[in-house]
Parts: structure tokens; sequence; C-alpha cells
């Protein structure tokens, strides 16, 4: 597709004309889909290798189709990516540096870490690989753990709670420090387990979308790894020897519910290789007509041509 005109010769917008070129910025002609086949059989990846620029370029190249897919970066955009010492959050920042410095617009990252007073939380992990990085960053010390551990009984789950604390925190922390856009290290499983745990727990048909506004309106968040397969993020994670802070300081993590619906996925992919591409992809071809929600289409009005035609006669 031309820059300038659509697939019919129409001239496009600047918004179109810009989400076409962020695509082209991110390069390469990668396949979307997980870790090849030969990439998978090889315990590790050398950096510099073919797999290794495979692999690297097919995560840049997705991040780039989402964002460009659901127009996340625009001109003038300061976006506070948030790291959490994960493997995902990590890929993120470093995907979006690179992208920076080829987008067809100019933007600001600000890179934030909540240290939540986990015990055991190694403080400085994170600032002495951000000072490394060059990046703007700031780091911002709210005692979440002590409030979570009061309010929830022993032995139960406390993401919940926690969860909702720490996104007020960022949220408030965001618009303190004029960002527009909070970009989250969401990627392709988590939106899936999230569509399956809403179905099995919360009865509903939804997930997590890659990009939404907040509630109160004041915030617009972005998920640039919605495409990435987890498999291809952690290969990446080893690649780059980011300083990984374990996910269980807490110890609230082994009675997660979403840890079992991630074990159900993995197993039918390995049953089936493939299978998670195709589940992501019925998320983006919806037929409103072929469900039961009345919200969404009108089946109160169907009538049969037939019986219309007879009464009108």
């Amino acid at each position: 597709m031309s820059i300038n005109t659509d697939a019919a010769g129409r001239p496009l917008g600047p918004t179109v004309q810009y989400t076409d070129a962020f695509a082209a910025a991110a390069g390469g002609r990668i396949p979307l889909r997980a870790v090849d086949e030969a990439d998978d059989q090889q315990p590790g990846l050398r950096p510099g290798s073919v797999n290794a620029n495979k692999l690297e370029k097919r995560i840049r190249r997705n991040v780039g189709k989402a964002i460009a897919d659901f127009n996340m970066i625009e001109a003038g955009d300061r976006i506070m990516v948030c790291l959490s010492g994960g493997k995902d959050s990590y890929a993120m920042l470093d995907i979006l540096m690179a992208l920076q410095r080829s987008a067809p617009v100019e933007f600001s990252l600000l890179a934030v870490n909540l240290d939540q007073k986990q015990p055991g939380f190694p403080e400085h992990v994170l600032p002495a690989y951000l000072d490394r990085l060059g990046v703007d960053y700031r780091i911002v010390e709210r005692d979440t753990y002590s409030i979570v551990k009061d309010r929830i009984p022993e032995g139960k789950t406390t993401c919940g709670l926690c969860s909702r604390l720490r996104r007020g925190i960022l949220y408030n922390f965001a618009q303190e420090n004029g960002c527009n856009k909070i970009a989250l290290g969401h990627h392709r499983d988590d939106i899936l387990e999230t569509l399956f745990l809403n179905m099995f727990f919360g009865a509903k048909l939804s997930a997590m979308p890659p990009k939404l506004k907040s509630d109160d309106g004041r915030n617009v968040v972005i998920r640039p790894l919605a495409y990435c397969a987890e498999k291809d993020l952690s290969k990446f994670a080893d690649l780059k020897a980011f300083p990984i802070i374990p996910c269980n300081l807490c110890g609230s993590q082994e009675n997660l519910q979403r840890q079992n619906i991630k074990d159900m996925l993995q197993g039918w992919e390995r049953e089936t290789p493939g299978r998670l591409d195709n589940m992501f992809a019925a998320l983006q071809n919806i037929a409103p007509s072929q469900l039961c929600d009345t919200q969404l289409f009108d089946f109160a009005s169907l009538r049969s041509e037939s019986l219309t035609g007879n009464a009108a006669s």
C-alpha cells in the first residue's frame, strides 16, 4: 500500500499515512508467528546469530504493526513505560527505544517503576540498569504491600487489590508528569489468558484491549506487545540478559487461576502448534450475529423474508 493512497487509489488522511509509515519503520519481512521451529530447538540464541536477528526483527515488527493497527503512538506523545522488572516490560522498553530512533513521528519515553515495598525487592537493580541505558526514568515508592497484607486474609490471593492500588498510583503519576499515554507490557498470551479467565470465572466475553481509555477519561493505556508471543519474549529476554526481578516476592502467585489457564493454553499449543495464533486472530474476526448478546445484535427484529412478504400482501 502506498503511504499516500489506499488500495483503490484514494488519498489517505494524515493518521492513516502515519500508521503505515510506523509499520514500515518496524522493518523486516519476518512473519508474525511465534518462535520458528529451528529457533525453538536451540538451547539458547547467540547474540548476533541469524536466528537471534530474526527473533528481534519479528518482535520489533509485531510491535510496530500493533502500534500502527491501533494508532497507539502519535506525534508529541509522552509515554510512561511501566517497568515491573519482568521480561515483558524490559522487552517493551527495549523495542520502544529502538523504534523511537526510526519512527515517522517524534515521541518521548519516561520509564517508571513502582516500588511497592515488598520484602526482598532488590531496589538497586532497575536504577542501575536504567542508568546504563541513559533513558529518562523515575522510581515511585509507595508501601502498598502493607496495605494489601493488612486487608487480605492469609492464604487469599492479593493480586486484585494490589493491581487496583498500583493502577491508581500509576495513573495519577502519569497525569502529574505530563504523560498522555501509559504503556503496559501485556503480550498476546496475557490477552488470551484474560479472555478465558473472564469466560470461566466472570461469565463474560472480554479480554485486554491493545488500547483503551481509563474510566475517568484521563489516561490512554496502550499495549505495544499485543501481537507478541510470550515464547518469543522469553527467548528475547535470555538473548538480552535482562536483570529479571522475580514476580513472586509477595508470595501470592502460587494459587492464581491465571497459571492454570496458562498451563491449559500451553498444553493446547504443544498438541496443536499454531492454535494460539488462531485464537488471537479470532479476537480480530468477531461476528456479533453468531453470538448471543442482544445488546450487540438485534435478534428480536429478525424475520423470514417469505413471512414478511406474505404479511405485506
